[in-house]
């Protein structure tokens, strides 16, 4: 009886000092969070989308120089505003606004030379710009598909080439890509999409090779998608896809604000690779990998079903 009550007070001891270690745990990475990226230059594209706005919250907190670019002005004036008037200033620095579209790759190697000319170099470059396209591959025109590898493909590497040499001489510094489960593996009407982002996570891992002798780094974050609100998807007739249910159903897809918070991880740490994923899409690797057959029949059995929804007014 005696051991039974000792138990019992225990375990409330026991709890509490769990949640202690675990506050202290956070409090440490957090702090460390950001002396990994206090005066750091870091480069984010498409900063104004979803996860480029929560990328910049994230990195200014953590006193980054911060190089927010992207195609609209006032966006990113709206950006600026954002986290200037909620951060210290005299813990953060004022972020610089570059206009960066991917559609022109020309304009890419002067928007690397008014960083340079600014900052004299770049610790960390973000590659977050993204163009995203649904539709059956014989519907999608040519000049679609080429716009698509522009803004996912050739866009990134271009910045990237243009601002690694910098890195190289300093023998210092980190790239990101912000990628997608596509990257792995195709998903049905997503052929372009699928195919620039298979195309570029294949230039990354190459290049991660190429530049270890120098120390710098190339990180890949993989989500299997990013949600662009709050709001769990409604119920609907996509419930009875046996696709849908395969790579959707558990997921409902990753808020933004979790994929900031693993690319600054992924930076504090060096990773090379990460992916964000419920368990389904992981099996969905592995089945892909070991079982491709089934896989293939698993997938088109989707398709069909897809098809033969009647559309919702």
């Amino acid at each position: 009886n005696k051991m039974g009550v000792t138990a019992v007070l225990m375990l409330p001891l026991l709890l509490l000092g769990i949640s202690g270690l675990l506050f202290i745990y956070q409090e440490v990475t957090r702090l460390w969070s950001k002396s990994a990226v206090q005066n750091k230059v870091v480069v984010i594209t498409d900063a104004i989308s979803g996860l480029g706005k929560e990328c910049a919250r994230v990195f200014h907190i953590g006193g980054a120089r911060l190089v927010l670019c992207g195609k609209n002005w006032e966006r990113l004036e709206n950006l600026y505003d954002a986290l200037t008037s909620t951060a210290d200033p005299s813990k953060t620095f004022t972020p610089k606004l570059v206009l960066l579209d991917f559609s022109d790759i020309s304009c890419v190697q002067d928007v690397a030379k008014e960083v340079l000319d600014c900052y004299g170099c770049v610790d960390v470059l973000i590659n977050n710009a993204s163009m995203k396209m649904k539709g059956p591959a014989h519907k999608i025109s040519l000049e679609l598909d080429k716009k698509i590898m522009d803004a996912n493909y050739f866009g990134p590497i271009t910045l990237t080439k243009v601002l690694l040499p910098n890195m190289i001489s300093r023998r210092t510094g980190q790239i990101v890509l912000v990628n997608n489960i596509q990257g792995k593996f195709g998903i049905p009407f997503r052929t372009a999409y699928a195919a620039s982002k298979h195309a570029v996570l294949g230039f990354f891992d190459c290049l991660r090779a190429e530049v270890e002798e120098y120390d710098v780094v190339v990180s890949t974050v993989s989500p299997t998608f990013i949600r662009s609100h709050q709001a769990y998807p409604g119920q609907g007739s996509w419930e009875a896809s046996i696709w849908k249910f395969f790579f959707r159903k558990l997921t409902y897809g990753v808020h933004p604000m979790e994929v900031a918070e693993e690319v600054m991880r992924t930076v504090r740490r060096k990773k090379q690779e990460v992916f964000m994923a419920n368990p389904i899409p992981k099996a969905a690797m592995y089945i892909r990998t070991f079982f491709p057959e089934f896989f293939f029949a698993v997938v088109a059995c989707g398709v069909k079903e897809q098809l033969n929804v009647p559309e919702e007014d």
